[in-house]
């Protein structure tokens, strides 16, 4: 069984020496997933404007609290693509570490292993454990549910989820729902929430105010971005439609490992990048898979996303950075909750 599953993920993970990709398409590729942008929600309307290539020390200010996406560090992973994953992701922590004010929590958003092995998880909580913010919100990807059908991250990460891992928190009057969406998985197929955990967050969501701002998160986008590389989730609109009479409303992804945006109606949806290593943008190769990349560019393709939450203005600042941009600490101007 191992093997078979070993199969499916290096078929869908293959060598990318024969990507499909050539050196120009990823520079083009490059320059587009290592934009980031900045998200600001007010009244459920998102307006963005670009992320600087040095901190952008306003993009926080006042405000009243953050929290930082990582997301798909596979550690692990030790192909071409990147053969060092912990020392990305320690590069992601020290980012974080490096913020000018400490985030209040951290959200992981899928994939933290390759293969869910114990020794992948051991060394996941031990770079997590350096992270200034204390609390770490998980929910799993895929290869986080290779070896066991997550059993093993369910005991590490999932005390007191319901099913195969959904929750969801209340953080100073903003409500958090953390979805799983790769429960049996096939290769390349589109990620599924299923009957029971869309009862489960109708419920969780039934009696809410509609001006209650509404954060989801999940590995696999709640939007339809490429289904021909199952990038997408089969049963999201039923999930959507729970949340279409909230004024602000903000969903958080992995999975793809580069940053895609839209909104739709109140909704704003963003994926993020990996800290681990790049895929193709969509259609641009003959499958998704790990990108390969020149050493010295990796840290351009990969990043976290910190997100700035703001009470009075019911708003939501989302800024992408890939690991490469400069230490907030270097940037001139004041200081702020804002840019890594």
């Amino acid at each position: 069984m191992a093997d078979t599953k070993q199969d499916l993920i290096d078929q869908k993970l293959q060598d990318l020496n024969d990507d499909g990709v050539d050196r120009r398409g990823f520079l083009k590729c490059m320059a587009w997933a290592g934009t980031g942008l900045v998200w600001t929600m007010s009244g459920g309307i998102p307006v963005s404007r670009a992320f600087a290539k040095a901190a952008d020390q306003s993009a926080g200010k006042g405000a009243d609290f953050t929290f930082v996406q990582i997301s798909d560090s596979h550690i692990g992973f030790n192909k071409p693509a990147n053969p060092d994953v912990t020392a990305t992701l320690q590069v992601a922590i020290n980012k974080i570490n490096a913020m000018p004010h400490k985030p209040d929590f951290i959200i992981h958003t899928g994939d933290l292993s390759q293969l869910s092995k114990p020794s992948e998880f051991d060394t996941l909580d031990q770079v997590l454990k350096a992270a200034s913010a204390k609390q770490i919100c998980f929910v799993p990807g895929e290869h986080d549910m290779l070896s066991d059908n997550g059993e093993q991250y369910l005991q590490r990460y999932g005390k007191g989820t319901k099913g195969s891992g959904w929750y969801s928190f209340d953080q100073k009057g903003v409500h958090f729902v953390g979805l799983v969406n790769v429960a049996n998985l096939k290769a390349g197929g589109m990620g599924s929430l299923g009957h029971e955990q869309l009862e489960w967050l109708e419920h969780d969501l039934k009696g809410r105010s509609a001006s209650t701002p509404i954060v989801l998160f999940a590995h696999i986008p709640l939007w339809t971005i490429y289904p021909d590389w199952g990038w997408g989730t089969d049963d999201s609109e039923q999930a959507l439609s729970y949340v279409k009479r909230f004024g602000s409303v903000t969903v958080l992804n992995g999975h793809i490992h580069q940053i895609m945006q839209k909104v739709e109606g109140k909704v704003s949806f963003h994926t993020a990048m990996s800290t681990a290593f790049p895929q193709p943008a969509p259609g641009s190769a003959p499958s998704a898979g790990p990108m390969k990349v020149p050493a010295d560019q990796l840290q351009r393709v990969l990043g976290i996303t910190d997100v700035n939450y703001l009470v009075s203005g019911r708003s939501l600042a989302v800024v992408d950075s890939p690991l490469g941009a400069p230490d907030p600490s270097s940037a001139g101007g004041g200081g702020s909750t804002g840019g890594i």
